[in-house]
């Protein structure tokens, strides 16, 4: 084990637990997808083949915001790891505005999907 990793373990095992945050953010994600999308074909009395679509989108956005967030996070934990032993410290601004877009599309394709239940 290297010097430097002895000397900051309370930094690489933060980094841990964020990047098991990650993890979680991602499941929870994508189990909204699978309920959101179940739900719809096994409740819903009306159908309709626009919301129909909406909801198959939305199932299949979560899935791939998911994959995209794992593969950020990873990305993350392992850029955050190499600057803890080098003893830098950049801000991941890049990745953070990415997962924000994206959760803004997935919470617009929510609304979308609602307005047109109403409909």
């Amino acid at each position: 084990m290297e010097k430097n990793q002895l000397k900051y373990a309370q930094q690489h095992l933060a980094n841990e637990r964020t990047f098991l945050a990650w993890i979680r953010t991602v499941i929870a994600i994508v189990g909204v997808g699978f309920l959101t999308t179940s739900l719809h074909f096994t409740v819903g009395v009306y159908r309709d083949a626009r919301i129909d679509l909406i909801s198959i989108v939305l199932g299949m956005f979560t899935c791939f915001l998911g994959l995209v967030i794992t593969v950020l996070a990873t990305i993350s934990y392992l850029q955050k790891k190499r600057q803890i032993n080098e003893e830098t410290f950049k801000p991941s601004a890049t990745q953070v505005i990415l997962i924000a877009v994206f959760m803004v599309i997935l919470l617009l394709m929510i609304i979308l999907y609602f307005l047109f239940i109403k409909l």
